[in-house]
């Protein structure tokens, strides 16, 4: 992992000084080299977006959700101030261009600035509306604040994504294995790391919801609404393995 993330963090380094989409097409390759080394294996259901800019709005229960989004979806995330500060971590992020906010009073019109440059230059977002990771067992409620981006002048088109992590071990994950899988709480993240890379390998389940274009809500409230609508259902029947690849993902 080490040696592989420092030839890639070189790669990235150069593409960002450069114009073009090869620093957001290098970072994909990255986390799925990354995703390869961990053992976790990736099953879509649906398609994603070509539309640009497209706002991905997806659940989040681990750590592991960046690895597996950022290997499929073409876009940089958002994540809490503090990620800018750990070790390692920290950079990163940095070449994977993600945004970070802090949310509080005296940055959010600069944070929120900096994500709407992001979309009128036709970037696309990845969003984690519940803030933080849940257990896996549930998504958690949405905060509608994270929808505002939707109605602002780069009218970005906007695609529910479900990750589910479904197989542990070549066989479908039991409530009670979702705690070495999911990140959340005071869990450190070294110990968790290690204890889930020794274990046989992990399957994520990705979900794309059909993506909806600008206009199709009334304001972000109903948007919140309907997406943590369709992403809990979503989740729900994906660890039920009511949702084959050949289904058609559920409409937003």
């Amino acid at each position: 992992m080490a040696v592989w993330t420092l030839a890639a963090a070189c790669v990235q380094a150069v593409l960002l000084v450069l114009p073009g989409w090869g620093k957001a097409w290098f970072a994909r390759v990255y986390w799925r080299g990354v995703a390869r080394i961990l053992g976790v294996k990736l099953r879509l259901i649906g398609r994603r977006s070509q539309h640009r800019p497209t706002l991905f709005i997806a659940n989040h229960c681990s750590w592991l959700d960046i690895a597996a989004l950022g290997a499929v979806l073409p876009g940089c995330f958002v994540a809490k101030a503090q990620v800018a500060g750990w070790p390692g971590i920290g950079l990163i992020a940095r070449l994977g261009r993600t945004v970070f906010v802090s949310r509080s009073r005296a940055t959010v019109a600069r944070e929120q600035h900096v994500l709407e440059r992001r979309l009128e230059r036709r970037d696309n977002i990845i969003l984690f509306p519940e803030g933080t990771t849940s257990d896996g067992n549930r998504v958690l409620p949405f905060a509608s604040a994270f929808f505002t981006l939707a109605f602002g002048p780069a009218r970005p088109w906007v695609q529910p994504v479900t990750i589910v992590y479904d197989e542990l071990e070549g066989q479908p994950v039991r409530r009670c294995d979702r705690p070495g899988i999911a990140w959340y709480g005071d869990m450190d993240l070294a110990p968790h790391l290690t204890g889930l890379a020794r274990r046989g390998g992990v399957r994520a389940s990705i979900l794309f919801g059909d993506p909806l274009p600008p206009g199709t809500f009334a304001n972000r409230k109903a948007m919140s609404a309907a997406m943590e609508r369709a992403i809990s259902e979503s989740a729900a029947a994906l660890r039920q393995g009511r949702m084959e690849p050949c289904e058609r993902a559920p409409r937003g």
